[in-house]
């Protein structure tokens, strides 16, 4: 336990972050859940450009607010982005 006020205050300001930053971190990952729920149900067709979409905003929004780093935040979306795409063309043959 931090003994100076300071400590005490930074210690409440970093417990708010941390639980700010789960949040933001955790929706992401239920995005992509949901990408990979629909890819194995079949039904990206219809769902895929909502998916898309929420995924790159959500993204876009935690990089900016310093939760992901740039290149983290790309990655998220590229790798997002192919793995639909593969299983679209994939399903269609």
């Amino acid at each position: 336990m931090p003994n100076k006020k300071a400590a005490i205050k930074h210690l409440r300001q970093t417990v708010k972050k941390t639980a700010r930053n789960f949040s933001v971190k955790k929706h992401i990952k239920d995005i992509i859940k949901k990408g990979d729920k629909a890819i194995a149900d079949g039904s990206i067709k219809e769902k895929s450009a909502e998916l898309i979409k929420s995924l790159q905003q959500s993204v876009d929004k935690a990089v900016k607010a310093g939760v992901l780093k740039p290149n983290n935040g790309n990655r998220k979306k590229a790798r997002f982005v192919a793995k639909i795409r593969k299983s679209l063309t994939t399903g269609k043959n």
